[in-house]
Parts: structure tokens; sequence; C-alpha cells
């Protein structure tokens, strides 16, 4: 497979980040995806200490892993939680990435947000200049209330950079936006910066996100099809499992069926090869 596999560290939810690191390697994968989301997945943020940061720098070198992305998922409706993804940028690149993504509102715990697609793309206007300052691309991920990729083409048209595009979530879509992923990216493939490959059990806001290529997501065709327009991105595996596995505090024999669960999602990617 052309395109880089990566995996998604929020695939490790609730377990320490040198627990997700391993498992990454241990299951092939060479790319991984950095989480810094406030209140959820912290696996790196801005205000982390320089020595931690810098050991977990050498503990990705030590395991032969690039960070090829940084998740740094901010309200971007809010004016009052730019600087904080201004932070994430420079995170970003400081960790030497080539992609930032984010949803529109907070990824998760986000009360009484509004949404106006005017506003939502002129704060990222906003980010322009930082972005081109860290020469990152920034992916406007499929979730909540832009649950669709045509629902997000609206706001990248009126940014209208090349450093902005959908990072489009193959599960999101169903659970958000009670989509097919294989029929909805026929709206918008032509604007995809970035892939979250997420596979997915039953419909609209049923949260069952197995490993990839356990679910019933048609993942060949939606790729095949991205892939006709010309995609070469990355494809960055999350596995969110059930809402009481991804919640639940973590207990002994957990990690094993994260681990697996990483496996099978890479031995999925090796399938297309």
């Amino acid at each position: 497979m052309k395109n880089k596999a990566i995996l998604n560290l929020n695939s490790y939810h609730g377990f320490s980040v040198d627990q997700a690191l391993e498992g990454a390697a241990a299951a092939g994968f060479r790319y991984v995806e950095l989480c810094a989301v406030k209140g959820w997945t912290e696996n790196v943020m801005p205000d982390m200490d320089k020595t931690e940061l810098g050991r977990i720098k050498k503990k990705m070198a030590d395991l032969g892993l690039v960070p090829v992305s940084l998740g740094g998922h901010c309200n971007l409706m809010d004016a009052r939680r730019l600087d904080d993804f201004r932070a994430n940028i420079s995170l970003a690149a400081d960790l030497g990435c080539e992609y930032i993504i984010s949803s529109t509102g907070e990824a998760h715990f986000g009360k009484d947000e509004v949404f106006a697609d005017d506003v939502l793309a002129e704060n990222i206007k906003s980010l322009l200049p930082d972005l081109e300052k860290a020469g990152l691309v920034l992916g406007l991920e499929v979730h909540g209330e832009y649950g669709t990729g045509s629902s997000l083409r609206k706001v990248v048209e009126k940014v209208g950079s090349s450093r902005v595009g959908v990072a489009y979530d193959t599960g999101n879509v169903m659970f958000y936006g009670g989509k097919k992923c294989d029929e909805e990216i026929k709206n918008c493939a032509d604007i995809v910066k970035y892939v979250h490959l997420k596979d997915k059990i039953g419909g609209l806001k049923e949260w069952n996100f197995p490993a990839v290529g356990k679910g019933e997501l048609k993942l060949d065709v939606f790729m095949d099809y991205l892939e006709s327009f010309g995609y070469t991105g990355p494809y960055s595996v999350e596995i969110e499992y059930t809402e009481s596995f991804t919640m639940n505090p973590k207990k002994a024999g957990d990690i094993d069926i994260a681990n697996q669960a990483a496996k099978d999602s890479f031995a999925f990617l090796v399938s297309r090869s």
C-alpha cells in the first residue's frame, strides 16, 4: 500500500503513552498520530514538561516510530480556544508532524456549542499564518454537527486554502451522519486531505468501533474510490471499541485486547498491498 499506514493513539485511550507506542510498534506500524486532546487522550500536551516530552520523542525513535500527525482537537468555533489550538500547532511542528487534526467543536464533552459556517471559516482563516509557518496541513474531522464530508465542504471552500481540507472519518460519518462512507465520500473526495480509517458496527449513534476490517463498513470500496481521485495521504487507523470499554477504567487483560485490535487493523492494511 503506497499510503502511509498510521495508528491513531486514541485507539489506546485510557492507557499510558508508553503502552500505546509499544502496541503500535509491535503491531507493525511505523507511523503514529499522537493525541493532544485536553481532558481526553493526552499523549503529549503543549504545557508538558520538556523532559517528559523529550523522553517520549526518544521512545518513538527507539521503537522506530515517526509522528506524522497530531490530533489537537479544540472548539474552532470559539475564538477563546484559538490560542490553545495555536499552541497545538507549535507542538505538532516541534514533533515534526505533517498534519494537525481537529473537529470543529470540542471532540468530547462539548456543551452549548453554536455552529455557523461563516464564523468557523473566519476563525480558521486566522490560523492560516500559523499553519503556513509550521508547514502543517489542517484536517477538519467529520465529527459532531459536521457529521458528513459534504457538510464540511462548505467550510473548506469558504477558507479556500490548500492548507485546509477534510479529515474523513469513516466511522463517524455513520455514527453522526447516518451515512455509509463508501457512498458519502463521493460528495467530497476531492477535498480530503487525511483519513481516520475507523470501522463500525450498527447505525446512527451506536458506539461500536472494532478493529479495522472487523466491522460492517465497506472500507475497501471506500479506499478504492478515494484513491481513484489520486488520494495519496495517510490512513490513520482509529479503534474506539464499545463505549463501556473506552470509558471505563482499564483492567488486567484490556491491554491485550487493544494490542490485538492494532495487529488486526495493520493486517487489514497489509492485505491491500
